[in-house]
This record gives C-alpha cells, structure tokens and sequence, in this order.
C-alpha cells in the first residue's frame, strides 16, 4: 500500500530557505461518521499536556449540533501513572472537506487540527498544524506496522516537519 500525504511539494522547498510554510494541504474528504471512535496515539511532537504520556487514546463523537466531543486520555510518566482526561471540543471549520478543524480545549481559544493523511480503510490517520510544531499519528490499534510508520515519517519530513522531534507513544494493552 502506498501512502501519500496531502502536501505541497512547495512546501518542501520553502522549508529549507527559511520562509513561512503555507498551511498543511489537508485530505480532499472526511467521512466524519467513519472517522468518529477511538484512536490511538502512535507517536507525536507533545503538547506539554502529553509529555510523557502512556497509552494515549484520542475518542470523538459526533454531537448533534455538529460539534466533536473529545475524551483525550492516557496515563501520566508510564504505564502505571495517574490516568489524565482531557475534554476539549472539536469545532468543523470546513465544512467542504470536514478535515479542518478548531479544537478547543479552554474556551474561546481554538487550535488549529487538520487532517493531512487518512488511510482508505479509516484505520491511519496524521493530524497536523500549519506551523510544524505538533504533529500526531494515530491509529484504531495500538501499533501500526513499521513500513507504515516510516513512510508516514517521510511524508512529514517532505511537509516541513522535523521528524526528530516526533517521539512515539508507549502503548501497552
């Protein structure tokens, strides 16, 4: 399986001169009622919320007023830590592709997310931000196969990330 991710090749070349980076080219389409459910967290750059977070699970649901409830919850230090949850609320910015969105964790600030890669099978997906400074990898299991992984990393680094600063997420289940 090949796996693309939707970035400008400008991106790239505009990276290494030091200019600004255009915002991530996000997928053309989201199926919201298939991407809603459970996701692990296979690696990220942390927010300082998730530094050091063990078994990470991104949960959302779509609401009736077309908003995203989110249950982010992991354990703190290691497998054995205090648990932490976190319910910020997704808000759907583009409604024509459903892969921009605000997520807001302290009203009335809202984060950028957007969806730049989202396998056919809705089973992989990276959640990325303009600035290149957090990036994650998710997925509906607690590990994804190394081939997958590294193919994702590459396409980060083709969009400007700096893939060093991507740590995995310790899941043990």
């Amino acid at each position: 399986m090949q796996i693309r991710l939707a970035v400008p090749f400008v991106a790239m070349l505009m990276a290494g001169c030091g200019a600004s980076l255009p915002p991530l080219k996000t997928v053309d389409r989201v199926d919201l009622s298939r991407f809603m459910g459970d996701w692990y967290v296979i690696a990220n750059i942390p927010t300082w919320l998730e530094e050091g977070a063990h078994n990470a699970v991104e949960s959302y649901r779509l609401d009736p007023d077309g908003t995203i409830a989110t249950t982010f919850t992991f354990r703190k230090g290691d497998f054995d830590g205090p648990r932490k949850r976190y319910n910020p609320r997704g808000f759907i910015l583009d409604r024509s592709s459903n892969a921009v969105w605000g997520m807001q964790f302290l009203w009335p600030f809202q984060a950028e997310y957007r969806i730049v890669y989202l396998n056919d099978e809705y089973t992989q997906t990276v959640i990325g931000r303009s600035k290149r400074d957090y990036v994650w990898i998710m997925a509906r299991t607690p590990e994804i196969p190394e081939q997958d992984y590294r193919r994702i990393l590459e396409g980060l680094a083709a969009a400007g990330y700096d893939t060093a600063r991507i740590l995995r997420v310790p899941q043990r289940w």
